[in-house]
């Protein structure tokens, strides 16, 4: 089974579109690879930078005569980009996306797919803070996960071709349900955004009373929070749209969960912060020993790609 597209159609070029663009180049995977992003400017700025062989004017140009379609724009717009690429996708075509969230993504893009079109959904779990085609480089997916979630009656092949594609990036391949997903990215992705977005939004309102000290006196911790805060707000907002109730489920656990903590420290119960805490430090060790983030410091003041 060979890894080789003819033609790769990027729907979307900012981090992830721009990445797999990297990549496919380094690693040699496709003949061709075209473009489309809704921005003029940023159209403009991948043909300069080398990101595609051609870029087009609307999607549905980009993905005519195209193998592989990856739909790398928020998850939101995917029902209109699926409408509009519809009639022009090739017969035997695989389509597929790199949204964290997959329930949403089948249910707005699949009434679309037409018959002999492979549709497997799938998402890298692979990122930065930064966005737009400059912010892509080859090595974002290289030891990380990405989930596929094909469809009931997919076709094995084209999972396994795909599968391949996505391993040939420097991925791990996990198959998994949509439903299943969205639950797991819910409390390892989604809530630790939410949270941060509101804890770095509590401290700006802070920042107001205490005269700078709160950005002034940022230890580690609090400056974690601001730069995942920092990551595409237009792509956040999709995904809690489109996993709401996953979403609210691990956020009642998590409210839960917070309350008890509020109690051991109201009451001084040392022994039950110490065992959370533990708990937790073992958990942040298994993450490290799984190869998903090094031990070395950084403290924020190195470049970060991870």
């Amino acid at each position: 089974m060979t890894l080789y597209f003819e033609r790769v159609a990027l729907i979307g070029l900012g981090l992830i579109g721009s990445s797999l663009s990297r990549v496919m180049q380094r690693e040699g995977l496709t003949k061709h690879i075209a473009g489309y992003a809704r921005s003029a400017a940023t159209c403009d700025r991948a043909v300069e930078i080398g990101l595609v062989d051609s870029i087009h004017g609307t999607a549905a140009d980009a993905v005519r005569n195209a193998d592989l379609v990856i739909l790398c724009s928020p998850v939101g717009s995917y029902g209109a980009i699926a409408k509009e690429i519809g009639p022009a996708l090739n017969p035997g075509a695989i389509v597929t996306d790199v949204g964290s969230v997959k329930g949403a993504v089948v249910r707005d893009v699949c009434p679309f797919m037409p018959d002999g079109v492979h549709f497997i959904p799938g998402h890298p779990i692979a990122g930065t803070e930064q966005s737009g085609p400059d912010s892509g480089f080859a090595e974002l997916f290289a030891n990380r996960w990405c989930i596929l979630t094909p469809p009931p009656g997919s076709d094995p092949q084209a999972v396994a071709k795909l599968e391949a594609f996505w391993q040939a990036c420097g991925s791990h391949v996990d198959v998994m349900t949509p439903e299943h997903h969205d639950l797991v990215l819910a409390i390892t992705s989604h809530l630790p955004h939410l949270i941060a977005y509101n804890i770095v939004s509590t401290a700006a309102d802070l920042e107001e009373v205490t005269n700078s000290e709160v950005i002034k006196y940022s230890a580690g911790g609090f400056r974690d929070f601001t730069r995942i805060a920092a990551s595409d707000p237009t792509m956040w907002r999709d995904v809690f749209l489109n996993n709401k109730d996953a979403v609210l489920e691990m956020l009642g656990r998590f409210s839960e969960d917070l309350s008890a903590l509020q109690r051991a420290i109201r009451w001084g119960d040392g022994d039950a912060l110490f065992s959370l805490f533990s708990r937790s430090r073992e958990i942040r060790r298994g993450i490290i020993a799984a190869g998903q983030d090094t031990a070395s410091p950084d403290f924020g003041r190195g470049a970060r790609k991870t």
